[in-house]
């Protein structure tokens, strides 16, 4: 939902006509009803509600202070170490795994604690992904990672997109100067 309007994709056509159907009347003020299009639908899984939040390069808070920031191919090993000492549910919130930029990383003692890169979307969003270490949260190192990865999409002439769950990543895109503008849920349903 953005500004009362809703984008809905499916990934494939035949369950673009179920779902338009289903949707009517299923939209609130404050997004989606659920409950209600679980009732027109069989859903089997739900991922959200998350915030979208967006940031233009006049209003971008950059983070130059902290930690020394480097920068990895996207897929490096190291990148992948972070991503597997995580739990399962953080790595996938993160999406890090899936980003197609370069990634920027903090290191203690060699090892990647904070990564930060984005997914291009359409040839105009970055969608950001960032991950710290569970023993490393609540140092500011996800807002000098994000901030490096911000600066590069902006560069590249892209709209950084930030969609989370969490109040901590959400406080960290605020730090940035991301605007949350809407939310997201994704649905898995039966055909």
């Amino acid at each position: 939902m953005l500004n009362g309007g809703a984008l809905v994709t499916v990934p494939d056509a035949g369950l673009a006509e179920p779902l338009r159907q289903a949707l009517r009347g299923g939209l609130g003020e404050d997004g989606v009803d659920l409950s209600r299009l679980s009732e027109r639908l069989e859903v089997r899984e739900v991922l959200g509600p998350a915030t979208l939040a967006y940031v233009d390069a006049e209003e971008f808070v950059p983070c130059h202070v902290g930690a020394d920031v480097e920068r990895l191919a996207a897929g490096d090993r190291d990148v992948g170490g972070l991503v597997a000492a995580v739990s399962e549910q953080d790595a996938d919130e993160s999406g890090l795994a899936e980003v197609g930029s370069a990634v920027w990383v903090v290191r203690e003692g060699g090892d990647v604690v904070a990564a930060a890169g984005y997914r291009t979307w359409s040839d105009t969003a970055a969608h950001l992904s960032v991950l710290t270490a569970e023993g490393f949260r609540g140092r500011g190192l996800a807002r000098v990672v994000a901030s490096a990865a911000v600066a590069d999409a902006l560069g590249a002439g892209l709209l950084p997109q930030w969609r989370a769950r969490p109040a901590a990543s959400r406080r960290v895109a605020r730090a940035l100067g991301f605007r949350e503008l809407g939310s997201q849920v994704s649905l898995r349903i039966e055909r």
